[in-house]
């Protein structure tokens, strides 16, 4: 069975030996952040906090800072499974006649058992707090310039408006006052776009912010799914079945029926303040800009809640390794939309969206630009920075491998394409404009005739297989 939710994960970790419990006092006033970029850096575990001055509620970091971590939060090796579960759905048929239904129940039952189910109540719903405040929780300031605290790793649940489809969304939020904070869902993002619908009618837009979960659903919130994809089917999909859900109190929202506390409220579109700076996962400080207003309605919560949060900053820390998962899981559908890709790359120090590298089988001139321009327009690949295609014969996880790619077989004034007045990412710090840039496009694949290259292409270098033979049967011998 999948793990249920964050108590079942933090035990299962202890037993891996991937957590660690820190009983001495801990200030979530800067001293938590330090404690855990430390460990982040030194690739140590997941920190549970168990004292944290002023606060009876614990804290837990670094909760998915190694594969092996996040191996066992969605129980898999191999992450392809996940997207491949979701180009698998899309080819199936809905058949239309009674045999063929019949005939077909046993697939379209696997579409039941993923799907979320509502409850009437759950362990999130034990403790509601209609007198709700910010200051019981445990939420942390990260770094010293930081405008306050933020909250970082809140899972923010809307719904759009004309669709009725359910997302999940990571947008760090800064906490104001008791039940004032900060939205920072950026243009691009899913959550502000129901935002938008919403302030076109003048209207608030109600939101709720789960904290802690199971790993699946915890995932699928940082995970960009296809359009029209709703969430908490994705994270049905991801752990094999159906995550259970309740009622909010307070907005007609559903929430996971087994988080550690959901905090209700709406999102005012006439009440815009300057939110940061904070120090992000780029590694730079992002500069204070105008976003809208959080207002606290209530909190439902488990009676003894572990607060969960995460840290960001110069790569490579937590969100690298999830990350890692994202690109492994939505490989099956990039190779969906672009068939001819072997690989794919996001580095960790390319913080997401700065690079990404693509080994593709070349049939035919051009291909590497085409699937470039491809890629551009698939979802939120369409903020990422700069693109490398190799061929097929790099390893794309090789960053030299990579490097010895780009330097063998592109030539500047061929094989560079650059696109300006496209997209960026809102936190891009060497965008000129804000939301607005240029993309880099690398063609490193072996060029051809029919592409001008007017030289004799020259032989890789390769092995002599008989000598490999030789010293594959004697090497134990050399003594080396």
């Amino acid at each position: 069975m999948p793990i249920d939710d964050l108590g079942e994960f933090i035990e299962k970790l202890e037993k891996a030996g991937e957590l660690r419990r820190v009983k001495t006092q801990v200030d979530a006033d800067l001293e938590i952040a330090e404690i855990l970029r430390r460990v982040m850096y030194a690739n140590g575990p997941a920190i549970l906090f168990e004292n944290v001055k002023n606060h009876s509620m614990p804290v837990l970091g670094n909760a998915f800072g190694s594969m092996k971590r996040l191996e066992l939060g969605l129980e898999t090796d191999d992450f392809t499974q996940i997207g491949q579960r979701i180009v698998d759905m899309t080819k199936m048929d809905i058949p239309s006649g009674l045999f063929d239904k019949i005939r077909k129940l046993p697939e379209l039952s696997k579409m039941t058992d993923i799907a979320p189910k509502l409850q009437k109540s759950g362990p999130v719903t034990e403790i509601f707090e209609d007198a709700p405040s910010f200051e019981k929780i445990p939420i942390l300031k990260t770094w010293h310039k930081d405008a306050g605290r933020f909250i970082t790793f809140g899972l923010v649940a809307t719904r759009h408006p004309e669709t009725d489809i359910r997302n999940l969304g990571v947008y760090r939020m800064q906490i104001l006052d008791k039940t004032h904070a900060l939205m920072h869902w950026q243009k691009h993002k899913r959550g502000a776009h129901h935002y938008d619908i919403k302030k076109d009618k003048g209207e608030k837009t109600e939101v709720a912010i789960v904290i802690g979960g199971d790993p699946a659903t915890v995932f699928s919130a940082v995970a960009p799914v296809p359009e029209g994809l709703d969430k908490y089917l994705f994270a049905g999909i991801a752990r094999k079945t159906g995550i259970k859900t309740v009622k909010c109190k307070t907005v007609d929202l559903e929430v996971p029926a087994n988080a550690e506390l959901v905090l209700e409220g709406y999102v005012d579109p006439s009440d815009i303040r300057m939110e940061g700076p904070f120090g992000d996962h780029t590694g730079y400080y992002t500069p204070p800009e105008p976003y809208p207003t959080f207002t606290l309605t209530g909190i439902m919560r488990r009676e003894k809640p572990t607060y969960l949060t995460t840290i960001v900053g110069k790569p490579i820390l937590e969100d690298a390794f999830i990350g890692k998962v994202i690109e492994r899981s939505f490989l099956p559908l990039i190779k969906m939309f672009q068939p001819e890709v072997i690989d794919f790359s996001m580095p960790a120090s390319g913080w997401f969206q700065g690079i990404a590298i693509i080994s593709i089988k070349k049939r035919y001139p051009g291909q590497a630009k085409k699937v470039m321009m491809g890629l551009w327009g698939l979802g939120q690949l369409a903020l990422t920075k700069i693109f490398i295609v190799v061929d097929e014969d790099v390893n794309v996880h090789d960053i030299n491998d990579v490097i010895w790619a780009v330097t063998t077989r592109s030539d500047a004034a061929r094989d560079i394409t650059i696109i300006n007045n496209t997209p960026t990412d809102t936190l891009d710090p060497a965008s000129p404009l804000l939301n607005l840039g240029s993309k880099l496009g690398i063609d490193a694949t072996q060029k051809t005739k029919e592409e001008g290259y007017q030289r004799e292409i020259q032989e890789l270098v390769k092995v002599d297989e008989d000598t490999k033979n030789v010293v594959d049967a004697k090497w134990l011998a050399y003594g080396i």
